[in-house]
């Protein structure tokens, strides 16, 4: 089952974002189900990160809330928000054979 977790960084954070960044990376890495994940963007001549989007794949909502969990950004307090919900692929070059 697919999930898309949207998650928005405490207001001035991007310090801490930075911090962990490598760690979060090698941990989204590592759990094998990411499908689709980047930062949001602020506006602006020199976007910065302000969220995190992550389309990923496991086998149900708690999967889905763990992997988010154990997140280290969220595990350093990174997040303000961060919210999962189930999605179905519908569109685009990159869908998956079994949808």
């Amino acid at each position: 089952m697919y999930f898309i977790i949207l998650a928005t960084d405490k207001s001035d954070s991007l310090g801490l974002r930075m911090d962990n960044r490598p760690d979060h990376l090698s941990y989204a890495a590592a759990q094998d189900c990411v499908v689709l994940a980047g930062p949001f963007l602020s506006a602006g001549e020199d976007p910065k990160p302000q969220g995190s989007m992550f389309i990923i794949k496991v086998k149900d909502a708690a999967a889905a809330a763990e992997f988010a969990a154990n997140d280290p950004y969220a595990k350093a307090g990174l997040f303000a928000k961060v919210t999962i919900t189930p999605w179905r692929p519908a569109l685009g070059p990159w869908m998956p054979e079994e949808v």
